[in-house]
């Protein structure tokens, strides 16, 4: 994060009082400044939508596209070599895929949102009845074939169930459990999956519509606004603000409070994404600290570089500091359900100690998107650079 300390407001309330040297009555001269209140602020922006385009946004496709073709060859690996030590490889190609993919739903438009990638890669609830029906009924599978069934069986959590099994008592699948044809089927989905992170990678890089050869990428879009998309870069600084409320508000409200439910018996382990390899609160972990990469305008351990909080400090100093600390007391949070025990977050909802732990990450969560929505969104307003 870079903070602009050059912009930090200055106030002056004291009357200052002229000396009498320079009086030719010899009077005193009482001179009252301008305490005109100021309502906008300054904050030059291309720097800003430049990092997080292109060293945020793009750089986090591309990082998706890569683990996805490194997760597509281990596939192909246990397809053809069936092993404990293949399975185990490619299990964590499934986790580490994962990761780019949760952050970039901080960002959640254009491309991903036009082209249905997001229902392609990530459609949950899996159909689980349809899915074991056809591994019953069909005699081989390849990717044509499968690209053109239902999302629901099909990208990440048909995998996640093929690789790790139904999760209810554990995490975990011996490679004699796993047949030929799940194998097939696992690597054939893969196969499809790699198409569409390809596919989006694309868009935000060489053309936003594949069948325009005129189309400009996606990220030209963000880069020189006053097009059909983004009128003026105060859009473009509302849509990146915005998809940070909608992951923070999707975490906190939708996939932590609703199998969570309002009591311990009420609870729906149904509704638990990626319970089956246990893999949710890096899920949620991993959603929120793509939040912070993109009001960071950097990922961990990178230098520092020009973010929404460069913006939000141009205005109010404090309130940049705050938002930053609630992002990262959300992270905290959620890491914390686990406990000394690591309950995986389908067990967890049904502890009672663990419980308190996820009502105090979902008012972590509550006060951060509060403070965007309450206090941040209101200063693009202010902005006098809009």
């Amino acid at each position: 994060m870079i903070f602009n300390k050059t912009l930090i407001a200055l106030t002056c309330g004291a009357i200052l009082i002229a000396g009498c040297g320079g009086s030719s009555n010899g009077s005193s001269e009482v001179v009252i400044p301008d305490e005109t209140p100021t309502t906008g602020f300054s904050f030059e922006a291309t720097e800003m939508i430049t990092n997080i385009t292109k060293d945020v946004i793009v750089a986090g496709y591309q990082n998706l596209n890569n683990k996805a073709e490194t997760f597509h060859l281990a596939t192909l690996t246990l397809l053809n070599t069936p092993t404990a030590e293949n399975l185990a490889i490619t299990k964590q190609a499934w986790q580490d895929v994962r990761i780019p993919w949760e952050q970039g739903e901080a960002h959640i438009f254009g491309p991903v949102d036009a082209l249905s990638i997001d229902p392609h890669l990530d459609t949950w609830p899996l159909n689980t009845n349809d899915l074991e029906a056809l591994l019953t009924s069909e005699s081989g599978f390849s990717a044509d074939k499968i690209r053109t069934w239902n999302d629901d069986v099909q990208g990440f959590h048909t995998m996640e169930f093929l690789l790790f099994g139904d999760g209810v008592t554990d995490n975990s699948i011996s490679i004699d459990e796993m047949t030929a044809l799940e194998r097939e089927y696992l690597s054939a989905t893969a196969e499809v999956f790699r198409g569409y992170t390809q596919a989006l990678y694309d868009a935000w890089t060489v053309r936003a519509d594949a069948n325009d050869a005129n189309s400009a990428p996606y990220q030209e879009l963000l880069l020189t606004p006053n097009n059909d998309v983004y009128s003026s870069q105060l859009g473009v600084i509302q849509e990146l603000i915005n998809g940070m409320i909608g992951i923070i508000d999707e975490v906190g409200n939708g996939k932590i409070a609703e199998p969570f439910g309002t009591s311990i018996n009420t609870t729906d382990t149904s509704l638990v994404e990626s319970q089956y390899s246990w893999n949710s609160l890096a899920d949620f972990t991993d959603n929120i600290q793509g939040v912070q990469n993109v009001y960071r305008g950097e990922f961990p351990n990178q230098a520092d570089k020009i973010g929404i909080i460069d913006f939000v400090n141009a205005a109010d100093s404090n309130l940049a500091t705050r938002v930053d600390e609630e992002i990262i007391t959300a992270i905290n949070a959620i890491k914390a359900i686990a406990g000394s025990d690591n309950l995986p977050f389908r067990q967890a909802i049904n502890n009672a100690d663990a419980r308190i732990r996820i009502q105090a990450s979902i008012d972590a969560l509550s006060n951060l998107q509060t403070s965007l929505e309450g206090e941040v969104i209101p200063l693009l307003n202010q902005w006098q650079g809009k």
